[in-house]
C-alpha cells in the first residue's frame, strides 16, 4: 500500500466520516473515530452470523396493582436504555450494560374514558430525556436519570382528536397516529418546543371505529407511525402505506394501497429504508427517499400466525409462533433463527446492537434481550 494511502487511512476524520455515513453513529465512544467504526464493522457482522447473549430481564412485580400492567404493549431502545411500556401506563426503563431495572415512570391520573386509556402506545428517548404517549393522547416528559416523575406535556382529547393508536419520534419531531375522528390522523409536534404544528391526514379514517376499540379491547393494531433518519416518517394500516414530509409537513411523498392487507405488526423503518409485509407473507424492502424497492422476501406462516417485526440497518427480523427468523435487509436472503423459543410476542424492537421482545406465556410477561456488541 502507498504511502499515501497510509497517511490518510490514519486520519480521524475520515473514520470519522465512515462512520457516520455507514453506521449512523455521530457520538464517539471509543477512544478513536477508526476504533468506533471497527467496533460497529464486527457488532453488524455479529448480527450477520447469529453471535450473541441472551438474557431475560427481571422487575419489582409489586408495584403491579392492576393485572393489565404486566401487559407489553411497546418497546424502545437506546444506546443505553431499553424503555418498556405498559397497559396500565407504566414504562419501565433498564440499564442495558447492568440489565437492572432502574426507574419506572408513570402517567398523571386522569378519569379513564376506557380500561386501556392509559396504555402506552409509543415511548421517545433522547439524550437524557424520556417521552411516552398513552391511548387517551396524554404525552408524558420525564428526565432519565432524575427523580421518579413525570411533567404532561400535552393534554389529550379523545373526543375532538380520536384515540392515539400509535406514538414515535426524533431529537426534533414527535408524531402521533390517531384514529377515530375523521380528517385527524397524524398530529405532529416540535419536541424543542413541545407545540403543536400539524394536524390533518386521511389514512385511519377508515380504522376509525377500531380506533375506538382500543380503549376497551385488546385489538389488532389499528396502524403503526416511525420517523426516519431523514426527515421523513412512514405510515400504515391493513391497507395503506403512506411516506410524509416532516420540514414540509402535510406533503406526501408517496401513497399505496395493499387490496391484499398489510400486517403492521410488522412494518418497520431503519435509516435508509422501510419494510412492508403482506397478509399473504410476502415482505418488501423499500428505501426511504425514492420508495424504490430494495428486495423481497417470503416470511414462512404469516398467513397463519401472527407476526411482529422490526429492523435496523443491516437486518429485518420477524416473530412468528415464537420463533424469531432474521433476513439481510439488502438482498432478502435469509439468514437465521434464534435459538430461543419465546412464545406469543407482545412488542419486538431493534436497534444496530439489541434486540428485545417481550413475550407471554404460561410463565407470565418476560422481557429478553440479545446482545450483538463486539467485545471490546
Amino acid at each position: 500500500v502507498c504511502s499515501t494511502w497510509r497517511a490518510v487511512s490514519r486520519s480521524d476524520l475520515l473514520w470519522h466520516r465512515l462512520t457516520r455515513r455507514i453506521w449512523g453513529r455521530t457520538i464517539l465512544i471509543r477512544d478513536t473515530w477508526r476504533d468506533e467504526y471497527i467496533y460497529w464493522h464486527r457488532t453488524a457482522m455479529n448480527f450477520r452470523t447469529r453471535r450473541s447473549a441472551h438474557t431475560t430481564l427481571d422487575f419489582d412485580l409489586s408495584d403491579v396493582e392492576d393485572p393489565d400492567g404486566l401487559t407489553c404493549r411497546c418497546l424502545t431502545l437506546s444506546d443505553a436504555h431499553l424503555a418498556c411500556g405498559f397497559a396500565d401506563g407504566a414504562v419501565r426503563l433498564f440499564d442495558l450494560a447492568t440489565r437492572l431495572h432502574v426507574s419506572t415512570f408513570r402517567p398523571h391520573l386522569r378519569d379513564r374514558l376506557g380500561r386501556f386509556s392509559r396504555a402506552v402506545t409509543g415511548i421517545v428517548i433522547t439524550d437524557f430525556k424520556l417521552t411516552f404517549a398513552t391511548l387517551d393522547g396524554d404525552i408524558h416528559v420525564a428526565v432519565i436519570n432524575g427523580p421518579q416523575v413525570t411533567r404532561r406535556a400535552h393534554l389529550g382529547d379523545v373526543v375532538n382528536d380520536g384515540v392515539l393508536v400509535d406514538f414515535t419520534g426524533s431529537e426534533r419531531w414527535w408524531v402521533g397516529l390517531y384514529a377515530g375522528v375523521p380528517g385527524r390522523t397524524f398530529h405532529i409536534w416540535d419536541s424543542s418546543t413541545e407545540q403543536l404544528t400539524f394536524v390533518g391526514g386521511t389514512l385511519t379514517d377508515p380504522e376509525a371505529v377500531m380506533g375506538w376499540h382500543m380503549l376497551t379491547e385488546m385489538t389488532e393494531s389499528v396502524g403503526r407511525v416511525r420517523v426516519t433518519s431523514r426527515e421523513t416518517a412512514v405510515a400504515c394500516t391493513s391497507a395503506r402505506v403512506i411516506v410524509f414530509d416532516l420540514t414540509n409537513q402535510g406533503i406526501v411523498l408517496s401513497e399505496e394501497e395493499y387490496r391484499r392487507g398489510i400486517i403492521v405488526a410488522a412494518a418497520d423503518v431503519s435509516r435508509s429504508a422501510y419494510i412492508i409485509v403482506g397478509r399473504r407473507g410476502l415482505a418488501s424492502v423499500r428505501w426511504n427517499d425514492t420508495q424504490e424497492e430494495v428486495c423481497r422476501f417470503n416470511v414462512r406462516g404469516a398467513a397463519q400466525m401472527a407476526v411482529m417485526g422490526c429492523m435496523n440497518e443491516g437486518c429485518a427480523l420477524m416473530c412468528v409462533g415464537g420463533v424469531v427468523r432474521v433476513w439481510e435487509a439488502e438482498r432478502g436472503a435469509y439468514l437465521y433463527s434464534f435459538r430461543e423459543r419465546i412464545g406469543e410476542v407482545n412488542a419486538l424492537v431493534c436497534d444496530e446492537r439489541h434486540v428485545a421482545a417481550c413475550s407471554w406465556g404460561s410463565g407470565g410477561t418476560r422481557l429478553h434481550l440479545w446482545d450483538f456488541g463486539a467485545a471490546d
